[in-house]
């Protein structure tokens, strides 16, 4: 079970509310947000609600100034537990999307997709068996980062919106980051 607070001021100062799970819209019960505490669990935070727009990962901490250091110009909007997992990862990854092109099967990180499989295109879309998985639009778990978790994802441009519809890397998200 995960549980994160959210506090209206920075510093954990203002008024606070608390979830354990997933909440598609923090703003019936906070004006503002610009402090977070990660008690237990790992979050994906969007600054948008419904889980959508500039997202960031955190995994058990405190953040004294979320939208300093993730640069928004918003507050967390929305938030969603990421389950906790033990087991094996795997995870079938393509250079084209629909699941064509060639096909990797994985299970492990991949800092650069270019590095390792010489895709200078990145990954197209995966199928995910087990695990949770973040995947970066650029090598070294760099740049705008995506929440996969079990299931098949053909096209990375609808969930991705404008821009990049490819990624270049990818980290399983581990116990250990617990």
């Amino acid at each position: 079970m995960g549980k994160i607070v959210f506090y209206e001021d920075r510093n954990f100062l203002g008024r606070s509310h608390e979830w354990s799970g997933d909440c598609p819209d923090t703003s019936p019960f906070l004006s503002r947000c610009h402090s977070c505490r990660v008690e237990s669990g790992c979050w994906m935070v969007y600054d948008r609600s419904d889980y959508t727009g500039g997202r960031h990962f955190l995994r058990r901490g405190e953040y004294a100034d979320c939208m300093g250091l993730w640069g928004w110009s918003s507050w967390p909007r929305s938030c969603r537990m990421i389950p906790v997992y033990r087991g094996n990862y795997r995870m079938r990854v393509y250079d084209k999307e629909n699941f064509t092109g060639q096909m990797m099967e994985v299970t492990d990180d991949c800092e650069s997709f270019t590095d390792r499989y010489h895709w200078s295109g990145g990954c197209g879309s995966c199928h995910v068996m087990d695990g949770h998985w973040l995947m970066y639009e650029h090598p070294h778990y760099r740049g705008k980062m995506w929440y996969f978790g079990p299931g098949e994802y053909r096209n990375f441009r609808e969930m991705m919106g404008t821009g990049s519809t490819r990624f270049m890397s990818m980290r399983r998200i581990v116990d250990s980051w617990h």
